[in-house]
């Protein structure tokens, strides 16, 4: 009986089985945010579908395609092909710098010719995967040695320097804290984070002098969002006017006047909390930021109840990359921290954001899936 256990363990689970371990209530959840901001989308077109709406409701079906095909992948081939994504997807952030284009200020797109893409987004999924597979490789006592995690160090720091650089400060600073995360769940020493947060510190006035000039005025801006109102304190300003009118219930459906009126810069990118609050009010926000809860949760449970250490830590660093890009989304538009410049998640308008969270959401599903699946640290099955 103990051989035949071992042989089922080792044994990829067929098509039915991996099919029925989805967590399709995961799945729901995700849907409803997503048809939110579909809805946020067409309000902000004035009741059209054109220019957003549809575009987005095709990528948001797409990529939920996509988003289950990675679910139904065998685990392991995740863990082999980790280090290929990240050094293809890191290839892209390069190539970006070489033969990007300018969009916004910034240049942060290269054009494959079917698509633009913004490798950047994709890099938050692609150093979760990466680091993932690297700590399952390493024994406890290696995680101790510091010269074990000079490598982790570099493939969270080379992207995040690169991605500073287009500029994408909002990208660079996820990418740092997933990273930090990441090392605290390993159980890296709480000496070397505090020699790291010294280094930060006395580099601060370098990085400082690194900053775009729009970049430093956004702080400025934070700091006193009333010194130049028709200026860099505009588009916060113009934020929280919105979020106040919209009150409890908000102004209702199409009735934004913020928005509408095109007082509200990038309603329909960056500050779409905004638009949404403005027309379902602290109601509709709070309701929104219950369904974020609920799907972070839902894949913090999906995660601990992995029993291969490969499967835990990308399910917590996936997890972690939405909470940190919720976060710092509605913090941005509230005025609680500098305007960085991150889409939220589901519901801003954008292709490669929609399909670098949906690829996210895929390989937690697939966590989930192959939850049993025990790994050695060469990514093998084994019995147990």
């Amino acid at each position: 009986m103990a051989s035949l256990s071992a042989d089922a363990d080792r044994s990829e689970p067929r098509l039915w089985q991996r099919i029925r371990g989805i967590s399709w209530g995961l799945i729901l959840l995700i849907c409803a945010p997503a048809g939110f901001g579909i809805a946020v989308l067409y309000s902000a077109a004035d009741g059209s579908m054109e220019p957003w709406a549809a575009k987005q409701t095709i990528r948001f079906a797409s990529a939920l395609i996509l988003m289950v095909g990675a679910a139904l992948v065998d685990i392991r081939h995740w863990f082999r092909a980790a280090y290929w994504v990240y050094a293809i997807v890191l290839a892209l952030v390069v190539a970006v710098d070489l033969r990007g284009f300018v969009g916004m200020g910034a240049q942060r797109w290269i054009d494959l010719g079917l698509i633009q893409l913004q490798p950047s987004e994709l890099m938050n999924v692609a150093v979760v995967l990466a680091l993932a597979r690297y700590f399952h490789s390493l024994s406890s006592e290696e995680i101790g040695r510091i010269r074990y995690l000079i490598l982790p160090a570099l493939t969270v720091g080379v992207p995040a320097a690169l991605v500073l650089k287009q500029p994408d400060l909002g990208t660079a600073v996820i990418l740092l804290l997933s990273g930090a995360v990441l090392y605290f769940i390993v159980g890296v020493r709480l000496r070397y984070f505090a020699l790291t947060a010294a280094a930060a510190a006395a580099a601060l006035p370098g990085v400082w002098h690194l900053l775009r000039d729009y970049q430093k005025s956004r702080i400025y801006t934070f700091l006193d969002p009333d010194s130049d109102p028709l200026g860099a304190g505009y588009h916060i300003l113009q934020s929280k006017i919105a979020l106040g009118s919209g009150g409890l219930f908000g102004k209702g459906f199409l009735q934004g006047s913020q928005s509408h009126l095109s007082f509200l810069p990038e309603k329909q990118t960056d500050f779409i909390f905004t638009t949404l609050a403005e027309e379902f009010g602290l109601v509709g926000g709070l309701g929104l930021l219950a369904l974020y809860s609920m799907i972070i949760v839902f894949g913090f449970a999906i995660a601990l109840r992995s029993r291969n250490h490969f499967g835990r830590l990308l399910g917590l660093g996936i997890a972690t990359n939405l909470f940190l890009s919720v976060f710092i989304n509605i913090a941005m538009v509230m005025g609680v921290i500098p305007v960085v410049g991150v889409p939220l998640p589901l519901i801003s308008y954008g292709g490669t954001a929609m399909l670098a969270v949906m690829l996210g959401f895929g390989l937690l599903l697939n966590v989930g899936v192959h939850r049993d699946t025990r790994l050695n640290r060469s990514g093998e099955r084994r019995p147990g």
